[in-house]
């Protein structure tokens, strides 16, 4: 295929005109964002700073709350300035690198939301074997080859769209959407579609991880359901955030891939835009709450810091 395009940017057409409400939607949408950056760098630095907290859940964690503030900076900003905007148009570079951030960012996510199950698989039910499975070293890696790996599956799916030529250039959504640019292709075909949902998104991107957690939680309840009192407080404690963090993903994701094929016109725009990017709103500002409230070693640090 040629290289060039036909159409150089894109318009988001959910944005509309807002009138003075947009001020309004502007100052959300800022107080917001700087409440995910301030949250997870917070719990970053108290994690990095105290050394009872320098253990593989807690070095997860850390992961994860860096992959908030990475999902909540590939949106927010870009949505903040949309908003203020007398027009929406994004040229085709931003459009593709913001399908970038997107993407690894939700691969990324369920990936360490799957690391943590096993690790709390690991710690409940072989919790003499714990720190030879789950060790600092060997967490750093795994770290590294979900990031990595996330970077190069999404790095190939956008590799097909650089070489399409655009004869559309309107997107009915807030942000840039993998299918989306692909429909406004001169050949669009449902090939790359079907590639992203069933491979990319429904397979590797959900499925694989919500089967992998589900046979870990299945092991821990098995076991809970046998040990002591005290124990099952324990693991109550560890893995009710996680559980938490989870089922909103989840929410969020199977939206995103189902609400594409019904006719979602009798729910109202504003909730639409919403759930939309939940992933992206309330899911990098629950993950710091919920495990900070929650788990006992990270309130105390906070204290004492």
């Amino acid at each position: 295929m040629d290289n060039s395009s036909d159409v150089g940017s894109f318009v988001l057409g959910t944005y509309g005109d807002s009138g003075s409400l947009k001020y309004l939607y502007f100052t959300l949408a800022a107080i917001l964002y700087v409440s995910v950056i301030c949250a997870n760098t917070l719990l970053i630095v108290v994690i990095y700073l105290e050394e009872r907290l320098h253990e593989p859940m807690y070095q997860l964690l850390c992961a994860l709350f860096v992959n908030e503030v990475y999902g909540s900076t590939a949106l927010l900003p870009c949505l903040m300035a949309h908003i203020l905007a007398d027009t929406h148009h994004i040229s085709l570079f931003f459009c593709l690198l913001q399908i970038f951030n997107i993407q690894t960012y939700v691969d990324v996510e369920f990936r360490t939301l799957s690391v943590m199950a096993f690790d709390r698989y690991a710690s409940i039910c072989r919790p003499l074997h714990y720190n030879s499975i789950m060790t600092k070293g060997k967490v750093r890696v795994i770290v590294l080859v979900v990031w990595a790996a996330s970077f190069v599956q999404t790095g190939v799916l956008l590799s097909f769209i650089v070489r399409l030529r655009f004869c559309g250039s309107v997107i009915n959504k807030v942000s840039c959407g993998y299918n989306l640019v692909v429909g406004l292709s001169c050949s669009a075909n449902s090939i790359l579609p079907f590639l992203n949902d069933v491979v990319s998104g429904l397979i590797l991107g959900v499925a694989a991880p919500l089967c992998f957690i589900t046979f870990t939680y299945v092991r821990i309840f098995s076991v809970c359901l046998k040990a002591s009192s005290e124990t099952r407080v324990k693991a109550f404690e560890t893995c009710s955030p996680h559980l938490v963090s989870i089922m909103s993903f989840v929410f969020s994701c199977f939206y995103n891939l189902i609400s594409p094929r019904f006719n979602m016109t009798f729910v109202p725009l504003q909730l639409r835009i919403i759930l939309s990017i939940y992933a992206f709103l309330i899911q990098p500002i629950l993950n710091p709450l919920i495990y900070g409230l929650k788990l006992t070693k990270i309130r105390h640090a906070l204290k004492k810091l």
